[in-house]
Parts: C-alpha cells; sequence; structure tokens
C-alpha cells in the first residue's frame, strides 16, 4: 500500500505544494473563487439586518390618550440624537442609522400659537390695545410622548410613542347679584399664573404669566343672566388670581373691580386629566367708602364641563 502524506491546509487550500504536483494553476483560481463565495455567506449569516454596525427605528404614534373632540394632527415630528423629521403619516421610518447607545426620543406635534425647542414648548405673546402683556388664550392641542431608547447594532426597532394632551380649556362661569346685577353691561379681566412653557420631558411648568379673560353673557338655557370666559392653557404655575372690571351701563353705578383668588381650586389642573375644566362662583358685592369691590364667593367645579364653549 502506498502512503500519501496529506499536505497542511489552511481555509481548505494546501499551504504548499510538491513540484509537479496535482495542483494546477487553474484548481486553485477555481478554488479561490469558491472560498471567496463561501465566505460572503458565513458573513451575511453573522448579520441580521443590511446595517450590521448601527440600529434603525420606526415610530408609531398612538393618540388614544387625546381628549374628547381633539383631532389627531395633521403633521407630527420625531426628534432622538441627531435626527429630527417629521410625519403626516401613522408611523415614521427615519431614513436614517443610529450608532449604538442610549437615546431620547421626543414625539410631538406643534400647534398654532406654540413653538417648540428641544422639549420645551413655548406659548406664544399676546399685546392688547392697553399695553398690556398677556400669552395667547387661544393655542392649538399639543400632544408629546418622550421616552428612553437603548440601540444595538444590527437591530431594528419598532417603538410606540403613547401620545399625552396638555393643552387644556378653563371656562370660568360667574353669576352676580345684588341690584346693579341688571345693569352689567361687560366683564373685562385676566388670570395670573398661566405656564408660559412646558418641559414635556421633565413635566415642568414655568414663565408664570397672565391670560386675558372676555366674558360673555349667557342668553339661553339655565345659565341665563350668567358671564361665561373660556381660555385654553398649556397648564398653571405658582398662584392663579382673577382681576376683572365691571362695567355699567351709562356708567351706573362706577365700574366695579372683581378679584378673586383660584390657586386652590386650580391646584389639580395639570393632572387631572385631558378634558375641560369648569368652575362655577357667585359674584359678592361689598360696599366701600370708595364704592362698591367685588369677590367671588363658593368656587365650584362643574363635571363633566357644563357649559359648552367651542375652540
Amino acid at each position: 500500500m502506498t502512503y500519501k502524506k496529506r499536505l497542511p491546509y489552511r481555509h481548505g487550500i494546501p499551504a504548499s505544494l510538491p513540484a509537479g504536483g496535482r495542483w494546477g494553476g487553474g484548481c486553485l483560481c477555481l478554488l479561490s473563487v469558491l472560498l471567496l463565495a463561501a465566505t460572503s455567506c458565513v458573513k451575511d449569516e453573522l448579520h441580521h439586518t443590511p446595517h450590521p454596525d448601527t440600529g434603525k427605528i420606526a415610530v408609531t404614534a398612538d393618540w388614544s390618550g387625546r381628549g374628547e373632540g381633539v383631532d389627531i394632527p395633521a403633521e407630527w415630528t420625531v426628534a432622538m440624537g441627531g435626527y429630527t423629521g417629521t410625519e403626516t403619516g401613522g408611523t415614521h421610518v427615519p431614513d436614517y442609522l443610529f450608532s449604538p447607545g442610549d437615546y431620547t426620543l421626543a414625539v410631538y406635534n406643534t400647534p398654532r400659537g406654540i413653538t417648540i425647542t428641544g422639549t420645551t414648548a413655548t406659548i406664544a405673546p399676546e399685546t392688547k390695545s392697553g399695553g398690556d402683556s398677556f400669552i395667547t388664550g387661544t393655542p392649538g392641542w399639543l400632544l408629546t410622548s418622550v421616552q428612553e431608547v437603548t440601540v444595538e447594532a444590527d437591530a431594528d426597532y419598532e417603538l410606540t410613542a403613547p401620545m399625552r394632551q396638555h393643552v387644556r380649556q378653563l371656562t370660568l362661569v360667574i353669576e352676580s347679584t345684588g341690584d346693579a346685577a341688571g345693569r352689567i353691561e361687560s366683564i373685562e379681566g385676566s388670570l395670573s399664573g398661566a405656564a408660559g412653557t412646558l418641559d414635556f420631558a421633565a413635566g415642568t411648568y414655568g414663565a408664570a404669566s397672565d391670560v386675558a379673560l372676555h366674558f360673555t353673557k349667557l342668553t339661553e338655557g339655565d345659565d341665563a343672566g350668567k358671564w361665561t370666559a373660556t381660555v385654553w392653557l398649556l397648564g398653571v404655575t405658582g398662584g392663579q388670581r382673577l382681576a376683572a372690571t365691571l362695567a355699567y351701563t351709562s356708567g351706573n353705578p362706577q365700574d366695579t373691580r372683581l378679584e378673586s383668588d383660584l390657586t386652590e381650586v386650580l391646584k389639580d389642573f395639570n393632572s387631572s386629566g385631558a378634558g375641560s375644566f369648569t368652575l362655577s362662583g357667585t359674584i359678592a358685592e361689598t360696599p366701600t367708602e370708595a364704592g362698591v369691590e367685588a369677590g367671588i364667593t363658593g368656587w365650584e367645579k362643574i363635571d363633566g364641563g357644563g357649559v359648552d364653549a367651542e375652540m
């Protein structure tokens, strides 16, 4: 029996060949091609995506947490790391790959009267003819979502963003009593302590501001004769105080100053849901040496909104 010594192999190719051996140049070329193809197949099998060194995301917005009558925004924004993109459909798939690491994913819309910088929403200012500065009392509905995301290489992520509503309707209903109640011609005023900013990642409100209140007299229904004002607020911060002036027909009596502290009754405004928030109170007039002053007695929250006020 003749014994032929086996040559050492490296990746399936002999390390050396004896002179005059059977391995010709053509065979070596063919084997090299086959080896390259086999190596490529192995490499593909080691990765699960076409982006083996990075991660890719798809973000679906869940709008189920918005309040009744609040439409899904026509356009919304996704921001994460160095990427910011807008979407008009239900799911946003960025044409962008993320390096492995930890990220904050912020999803939000940009309604009228509000600007967004990072994760801070700011209410637009509003200057009245008298020169007083207020923030707008009619911003659009703001919905946001923030979550922490860890991205690994060679992975795709399908993320859901539960959207939370922040802007909320506040309606004040006041009933006037006394001899001059029927002669009230107008009630104009403001509410202090309206939040001018919201960091929706941290959940913190800031920039306590004034918002103008324009009261109108109800002429129909069970609340006929009462006065009502409605504003839409990003939130409240600090203390809230109502200050208004009651003007009477023919100036008789003279204008009455109305003041009332709403801090206690609005303490849950930011945290008690997305529905409308309605307060009802009665004007109590107090004679003074300078005339008559007025305050509100018995502020009560009306469940279910009470008075209908369209945005």
